[in-house]
């Protein structure tokens, strides 16, 4: 079962929006107004987003002086590899089996495995 804040992770990076907020960040830190420039969104619409991925854990804010800076949490993100790399080994494994069925030579009619 999926805990609670993969849940949280997953459907903060559904959004293309904040996944791209996601990739300016990984370049480092910046204010929210900096962070808002690449996208024709209101400030608001900008601070919704941060708050959907700083719920999710994804992003902190921080108040210097008058602006608020962000930067990107990579131990939640950490987490959701984690699952993905189980999920991938699953899959990876069940196609190589599948391509080892393929690749046998086919059973003489009448006879089952």
């Amino acid at each position: 079962m999926v805990d609670n804040s993969l849940n949280h992770v997953f459907r903060a990076l559904a959004d293309p929006t904040r996944r791209a907020m996601l990739d300016s960040l990984a370049a480092g830190e910046t204010t929210v107004g900096r962070l808002s420039k690449p996208f024709s969104l209101s400030l608001a619409a900008v601070s919704k987003h941060l708050g959907v991925l700083e719920r999710a854990g994804l992003v902190t804010r921080e108040a210097r002086g008058r602006e608020r800076v962000c930067r990107i949490n990579p131990a939640a993100l950490e987490d959701a590899q984690v699952w993905l790399d189980i999920h991938d080994r699953f899959w990876t494994d069940r196609l190589d089996a599948l391509q080892a069925e393929i690749g046998k030579p086919p059973a003489p009619l009448g006879e089952s495995h």
